[in-house]
């Protein structure tokens, strides 16, 4: 009895760790330079999408560490280049990368980087804008990391590009272990690239068989964005859904030569 009070007792005075990210349904805690990261003040707009948008356990399942090379293609506003940015620190390199054709479309995230670049606390962020089909970095990098991009390049405004292709050559920018991680909207089962230019969503399947066709191994899941009340066939632009819809999270190794 006494150590059943005891037990009970401890649950209610000692901290709990949130849990940061499910890898094959194991939670990890966030490590404290992800935390230092997330709470920058230098970010507090940013600080309202955290939760939603599980920055901290997406930073943790990426293994992002203090002096890595990363990629965040597709950055959209920055806000997972902020959080890359401090984690990796002034010896470490984030690289916000464009295809031009989305570059075009997305009008003036690029310019907008850029100028935070030119912000002394962001003064290891470089802006590349590329030809679409050519992915390529200035050096060999730790991590390429895009969110809800995957499947826009087999898209017709990307020039229905092969995602085999592309994946060929993240595998060949990333150093010997490095990572490969992809978020992106549900599409239904079986539907492969079925939905990409409609409902901008795509198999998770497919993607996954994609990604270890040129070589990736894959390196677990998070199940952090996974919302089981998204119906998988409507937009996800749709008001019922926009901002909660089920996202996978892949991460895919390089094998170590």
């Amino acid at each position: 009895m006494r150590l059943t009070l005891l037990a009970a007792m401890l649950v209610l005075v000692l901290p709990v760790a949130a849990p940061a990210a499910a890898s094959s349904g194991h939670a990890t805690t966030s490590p404290a330079y992800v935390r230092n990261a997330v709470a920058d003040p230098a970010r507090k707009l940013d600080a309202a999408n955290d939760e939603r948008r599980q920055i901290a356990a997406l930073m943790t399942f990426a293994e992002v560490k203090p002096g890595q090379k990363v990629v965040d293609l597709i950055p959209g506003s920055g806000y997972f280049s902020r959080v890359f940015s401090v984690i990796v620190g002034p010896k470490g390199k984030v690289y916000g990368i464009w295809p031009d054709a989305y570059d075009k479309e997305s009008g003036s995230d690029s310019v907008k980087l850029r100028q935070l670049a030119r912000d002394p606390h962001y003064a290891n962020i470089d802006v590349l804008v590329q030809p679409t089909a050519q992915f390529s970095t200035p050096e060999p990098v730790d991590l390429v990391f895009t969110s809800q991009n995957y499947h826009d390049y087999p898209d017709k405004f990307m020039g229905s590009l092969d995602p085999v292709t592309f994946d060929k050559q993240v595998f060949a920018a990333l150093k010997p272990g490095g990572l490969f991680v992809v978020v992106d909207h549900v599409a239904p089962a079986g539907s492969g690239m079925r939905d990409t230019d409609t409902l901008h969503r795509i198999d998770p399947a497919i993607v996954r068989k994609q990604v270890e066709s040129v070589g990736f191994v894959f390196d677990g899941e998070s199940n952090v964005l996974r919302n089981p009340k998204d119906p998988h066939d409507i937009k996800v632009f749709d008001k019922s859904i926009r901002g909660h819809t089920d996202q996978f999270v892949y991460r895919f190794r390089k094998p170590r030569e």
